[in-house]
């Protein structure tokens, strides 16, 4: 499958667009000072070669999604669609991280709501997943504040920073959202 043209979003504080290869060096530089915040949470590439890797993947089932600062430009975060699949399904599995200095400021809280518009209205899915380990308060905050519903937990779910970790399984419907109405898209 091949993504559609994603377009860029924005809202009063953020803009969201798909990462291309010249965000490498804001994402790399990030993720490296963002060690300590991610703990056991996430663990996203801190080099070229891993970024690359993300890049490869671009355009399969897999769309990640830089979350800008409207004011300074800088990468506050990522939001990452993957296995994607439409047809009977149309659903996919949504990953996310912040980067310092930017956690606790709500703003990506907008690139969430932003992330969502993306996904229902351009990439026509229907259902989006979030598994969080749990505890992790303030990830499970954020998607119960943007509509998603606990659905589940799964023991042992995902492997990350060297043991497979518990997870709850947050989900949302296209029926249950409630788009923003200052998001707008840039062409």
């Amino acid at each position: 499958m091949s993504l559609p043209p994603l377009p860029t979003l924005r809202s009063p504080r953020v803009q969201l667009r798909l990462l291309t290869p010249q965000d490498c060096e804001p994402f790399i530089r990030g993720a490296a000072a963002s060690r300590e915040l991610h703990g056991t949470w996430v663990n996203p590439p801190t080099d070229k070669v891993g970024y690359q890797a993300t890049m490869e993947r671009v355009g399969d089932s897999h769309a990640p999604l830089g979350v800008f600062s409207r004011d300074n430009g800088g990468l506050i975060g990522v939001f990452n669609f993957s296995q994607i699949l439409l047809g009977f399904f149309c659903s996919a599995y949504l990953g996310y991280f912040v980067f310092e200095p930017y956690a606790g400021r709500g703003l990506m809280c907008e690139g969430l709501e932003l992330t969502l518009h993306m996904g229902f209205e351009h990439l026509a899915l229907h259902r989006i997943e979030a598994n969080i380990q749990p505890g992790n308060a303030q990830s499970i905050a954020l998607v119960r504040r943007c509509g998603f519903e606990q659905e589940g937990f799964s023991p042992g779910y995902l492997f990350i920073a060297g043991a497979w970790r518990d997870h709850q399984r947050w989900a949302i419907r296209r029926e249950i959202w409630s788009p923003r109405r200052d998001t707008h898209t840039l062409r």
